[in-house]
């Protein structure tokens, strides 16, 4: 309004002073970006600017400026509202708490006043603002937007919770451990930053094509202005420049895309994985808790050596009930279901990543884990007359063994139910253009034969370790293969990692959730193949942006160049089509409801 304002009812010598004066800031920065020995779009609009202004055309320098502040104006409110708009659709939206005082009294306080060590009460339905510890109130916890889990779980005094769980029964006192700045929002908002940094390939690209462009646009005008001696003409072709549309629009679609994922709980931490997932052609999955549903239950226990196999299952649910494992889960479950107390009876208990548990029970060292740990690491022996019942054990089960002084006294048969779209998830998979489906897994050969021939898996391996696991993703790499590794585990977490793309199970541990560079929840890993069309469609969006830009503004050169444009012409085009071009960037890419 200010500019047409100012051609309404300011003196024509006025309006020069004011559009020279307001011109020196653009070209005092192409200046200083020459003297840098950078040719950027900056450069551009000071030379535009100030060849207006030399030949005496201060009503096209006037106007150059007020379209590129506009065109630069709505540049950063389409590029804000999509970065606010992602953060809003995962922040917590609470402002005011109760906080509980020292006499016992609430008061409704802004959030931001709360600090660590502060006691606040949390009400049936109401999200939980901060992390903290359960000090008062037995409540179910739905914990969904932080895990994936579906089910309720209970929580009582004494228990970590964290931000963005539900409580969806029971009331409850909550101490704080990190004041607001500290938890999950800022998290939030940091995961944002990150991905600016993190930018795909295809948005590197976008930038330097744009700033090589630029000597291009110069030249274009300087030679223009030589064959028709037209200052007009030269200054249209440099009011159109590519970097606007290829700089706006390619980070607008990655932030948008990482948006939709987002409504359907997947959270993706840069552009650049969503680029790698359109072209990956390995996935390799793990099968605990990734292809079963981590809900894994004693099938039967086996004793050995004479012992009695409620006083061998006593025993386990004894050492396993210190490490909150699903296996070891389901022997604590199925101990306590037959009514065996576990007291402690055993020296310190050590923990052997990916391995099992080691301790002393009654002077005799005592170990419960995987084949390898028992036999090969502790040199556990089976008694002669055992071997027999030992060789019948079934194949389909994935078996804990239990040896007590070096002599096996126990093996308890786990079986874990898979996923009902586990078998649909690797078909899908083949037919969105994954090449090998593969299942690394720390079971028995037997068991992970059976589910990969079920699966109709492409390759498998068993009882592996976490660096085996990384030895495998980084002979494929080797092989010229972009790998996406699924898992839930402490032991995927390497993995994780080293894969080109790591996805988690949202219902696994923290430190898989914290190393992958993808979430996704964990109700149905359908939501991969939902991924992996959200990633190509993206991909295509931003094809067709590059050759809508190259062409639409190396037209409106031609035009410029031509006589046909003029240079505030040829800058309101440039700058509506590079606008209308990011909205159509922060349009949904899948139909409503998931996957085409």
């Amino acid at each position: 309004m200010r500019h047409y304002g100012k051609k309404l009812f300011l003196p024509l010598p006025i309006r020069r002073v004011i559009n020279t004066v307001n011109a020196i800031p653009r070209i005092w920065l192409a200046a200083k970006t020459l003297l840098r020995g950078r040719l950027t779009v900056e450069v551009l609009d000071g030379v535009a600017i100030g060849a207006s202004l030399l030949t005496g055309d201060f009503s096209t320098a006037g106007s150059v400026r007020f379209l590129l502040s506009l065109g630069e104006t709505l540049d950063d409110w389409t590029h804000k509202k999509s970065v606010d708009d992602l953060a809003k659709s995962m922040s917590l939206q609470v402002d005011k708490v109760w906080l509980l005082t020292e006499d016992g009294t609430q008061v409704l306080v802004p959030l931001s006043q709360v600090q660590a060590g502060d006691r606040i009460i949390v009400h049936t339905g109401h999200v939980l603002p901060l992390d903290g510890i359960l000090e008062q109130g037995d409540v179910m916890l739905n914990q969904a937007s932080l895990t994936g889990e579906s089910v309720p779980v209970a929580k009582r005094p004494g228990a970590a919770v964290y931000a963005g769980s539900v409580v969806e029964e029971g009331s409850c006192v909550l101490r704080v451990t990190h004041s607001a700045g500290e938890n999950r929002y800022d998290r939030i908002v940091r995961m944002i930053e990150e991905s600016e940094r993190l930018k795909s390939g295809t948005e590197d690209r976008a930038y330097r094509l744009a700033d090589r462009l630029v000597p291009w646009c110069l030249g274009g005008s300087a030679l223009t202005w030589l064959l028709t001696g037209n200052t007009a003409r030269a200054v249209s072709v440099l009011m159109v420049d590519f970097s606007c549309a290829l700089k706006l629009s390619m980070p607008l679609s990655v932030l948008s895309a990482m948006r939709e994922a987002g409504r359907h709980k997947i959270t993706v931490k840069g552009g650049k994985y969503m680029e790698i997932l359109s072209r990956a052609d390995t996935v390799i999955f793990d099968k605990t808790g990734t292809l079963t549903n981590a809900c894994p239950t004693v099938r039967k226990v086996v004793p050995f050596r004479g012992q009695d196999e409620r006083e061998m299952l006593r025993v386990a649910a004894c050492l396993e009930e210190h490490f909150p494992h699903s296996v070891a889960n389901a022997v604590v479950r199925a101990a306590r279901e037959r009514g065996l107390d576990h007291r402690e009876m055993h020296s310190e208990v050590e923990y052997v990543v990916a391995h099992g548990i080691a301790t002393r029970i009654g002077g005799e060292r005592a170990v419960i884990g995987s084949r390898h740990f028992v036999f090969e690491d502790e040199g556990a022996q089976i008694l002669p007359e055992d071997q027999t019942a030992f060789d019948a054990l079934e194949p389909d089960c994935s078996w804990l063994y239990l040896a007590i002084g070096g002599r096996l006294s126990a093996a308890i048969g786990i079986y874990d139910p898979l996923r009902p779209e586990a078998k649909e998830i690797v078909k899908l998979l083949h037919e969105a253009g994954i090449r090998k489906v593969v299942m690394l897994t720390g079971d028995n050969r037997s068991a992970a034969a059976a589910i990969a021939e079920k699966l109709n898996i492409d390759a498998w391996r068993a009882e592996v370790l976490p660096e085996d696991k990384a030895a495998f993703i980084r002979a494929e790499q080797e092989a010229g293969r972009k790998v996406v590794m699924i898992g839930d585990g402490i032991n995927d977490a390497p993995a994780l990692s080293l894969a080109d793309v790591g996805v988690a199970i949202g219902s696994g541990a923290s430190i898989a959730r914290e190393v992958a560079d993808i979430t996704i929840a964990a109700e149905d890993l359908r939501e991969l193949v939902l991924l992996r069309e959200l990633s190509q469609k993206l991909m295509g969006r931003i094809d067709r942006n590059y050759r809508f830009v190259m062409g639409f503004n190396g037209a409106l050169i031609a035009l410029g160049a031509f006589g046909v444009l003029q240079p505030a012409t040829s800058a309101l085009l440039h700058n509506s089509s590079t606008l209308l071009l990011s909205m159509d960037c922060m349009t949904p890419l899948l139909p409503e409801g998931g996957v085409t």
